[in-house]
């Protein structure tokens, strides 16, 4: 009796939309360790770890006749899914460990793409860095998909037979929170919000444009070359500037960080003072799933539960406006505050969510992209940035991180006054 072969199945419509040519996007995860790398242990524990049994890091992506994207199972060849780094990344003593690996990231960010003759991912073991970088196409998960997956195959020092668990990553729908707000006040501004953003947005697709900047990029910007910098916080001194202001959340803060970086880089780089007031329009990408947070990943691969694996996140806008710096920094907060709350109000991401592939063909590739992870108290944020408009991200970063620094400082003279 012939062997039941799979059938194929197509990639969902946001998996879709990472596989075009014009928003190809793959995920870089650096991984390093203050002792050689064991190529032999990691390489038992990728072929035995959950991430294996998903059928998506098992399968080609490939195109039928009418050129509509399938998932199709094949066998996997390991050996096509390493790839050695021996030598190191730089012979120049002076550039450290982080910086060239930084370098190597933002090389392959633009120009290695993952090749569709193999499953999409792929693990860069840099031996001379003791650093191992993993290659995972987003066409295969959203940041919580993959990060619930990354800490299933991890355990804790302290009892190795429990795995890690970070809490807080991630933030419901606005939909979820309407459901805990709910009331006649609440519903009005809702329906307001969501006509004034979804307009905007609209608009934004149509025809409106921000004025170029210093941060402007061009056309084809996905393809410039890129630098990669990193810029670190700690999340006690996030903490005390969210407590400046009430009901502030960390994401609040980072937005008011942002804001406020970016006044300050414009007013290092530009040849004349920007305009009070400039906008300067960014994407942030919103977790739609009902449940906050990092997910449980036996219930994101059971195709019957509610929290589904894949790519479940919308599109808001988000306005930053150069601003000056002012004797109190913590305006940038309550600028950021204000503008967030009305932004969680609205339906914004679950309409982008809709429209994800008009909305990629407008938005496209930025020239700056930024992420932000946190662990162990420390939020680190990534900045990949097209050289020819910043030619040293580690600027920027500087500017985000003294940013912080300052609002802190207010926010301490202020509890002590």
């Amino acid at each position: 009796m012939a062997e039941d072969i799979e059938p194929d199945q197509p990639l969902t419509p946001a998996g879709r939309l990472f596989v075009q040519p014009q928003m190809e996007q793959v995920i870089n995860c650096a991984i390093a360790g203050e002792h050689p790398i064991d190529v032999d242990a990691i390489r038992y524990e990728v072929q035995n770890s959950i991430m294996l049994k998903h059928p998506r890091f098992c399968s080609l992506m490939v195109r039928d006749s009418c050129g509509r994207e399938h998932w199709r199972k094949t066998q996997i060849e390991f050996s096509r899914h390493f790839i050695f780094r021996h030598e190191p990344l730089s012979h120049d003593p002076s550039v450290s460990d982080e910086d060239a690996v930084n370098d190597y990231i933002a090389d392959l960010s633009v120009y290695s793409p993952l090749p569709t003759d193999k499953p999409l991912w792929e693990v860069h073991l840099l031996m001379a860095h003791n650093t191992a970088v993993f290659r995972v196409h987003h066409a295969l998960g959203d940041g919580i998909s993959l990060m619930s997956m990354l800490l299933s195959c991890c355990r804790r020092v302290d009892d190795p037979s429990k795995t890690p668990t970070i809490g807080g990553v991630g933030s419901a729908s606005s939909t979820a929170g309407l459901r805990r707000r709910w009331g006649v006040g609440t519903l009005l501004k809702v329906v307001w919000y969501t006509l004034v953003y979804i307009l905007e947005f609209v608009l934004r697709i149509l025809w409106l444009r921000d004025k170029t900047t210093s941060l402007s990029g061009g056309a084809g910007v996905e393809l410039w070359p890129r630098r990669l910098a990193t810029a670190r916080f700690r999340i006690d001194d996030m903490k005390i500037v969210k407590g400046a202001v009430a009901n502030a959340t960390i994401n609040d803060v980072l937005f008011g960080v942002i804001s406020s970086g970016l006044s300050r880089y414009l007013e290092i780089q530009s040849s004349k003072a920007p305009q009070q007031g400039l906008q300067i329009t960014g994407l942030a990408m919103v977790n739609l799933r009902p449940q906050a947070g990092l997910q449980d990943i036996t219930k994101l691969m059971n195709s019957n539960s509610g929290s589904k694996w894949g790519n479940k996140f919308g599109i808001i806008l988000l306005p930053v406006y150069y601003h000056r710096n002012s004797s109190n920094p913590i305006q940038f907060l309550n600028r950021a505050k204000a503008m967030i709350d009305k932004k969680k109000l609205s339906l914004e991401a679950p309409f982008s969510y809709k429209i994800g592939d008009l909305v990629m063909s407008f938005f496209g590739a930025k020239a700056i992209t930024m992420h932000m992870l946190s662990y162990a108290g420390v939020a680190d944020m990534q900045i990949l940035a097209a050289k020819e408009i910043i030619p040293d991200p580690k600027v920027l970063a500087k500017c985000f991180e003294n940013a912080l620094l300052e609002m802190k400082e207010a926010a301490q003279n202020a509890n002590k006054s």
